[in-house]
């Protein structure tokens, strides 16, 4: 995978993300920084952090729970460490520092 290809889909996840924080009822700030870096606030104060790592060609996740690495399998983006899928990922952390539950799937 080239930057180019790296960059798009990076740029499509995160936009994905960032739609559905959009239509989600929880009490969630939110705030896509220039060079995509996705940051989250809930409303007991804690955050998670969702960025690219060009380098590694992942996208990273830093969440109360601990930091996660995605990377792109051909379909969609996997955890490096169990396979999880990233939507479905990102929303059980989510669901967990909310306190209710929030969906990117």
């Amino acid at each position: 995978m080239d930057d180019k290809e790296f960059n798009g889909l990076a740029d499509a996840a995160l936009a994905r993300i960032e739609a559905a924080l959009e239509a989600c009822d929880a009490d969630i700030d939110f705030e896509l920084a220039a060079g995509g870096v996705l940051e989250i606030e809930f409303g007991d104060g804690s955050k998670m952090i969702i960025n690219r790592h060009a380098v590694a060609r992942e996208i990273w996740v830093a969440a109360r729970a601990g930091g996660f690495h995605f990377r792109w399998d051909g379909s969609v983006w996997r955890d490096t460490r169990d396979g999880g899928e990233l939507m479905e990922k990102l929303s059980a952390l989510a669901s967990q520092q909310a306190g209710e539950p929030v969906r990117f799937a």
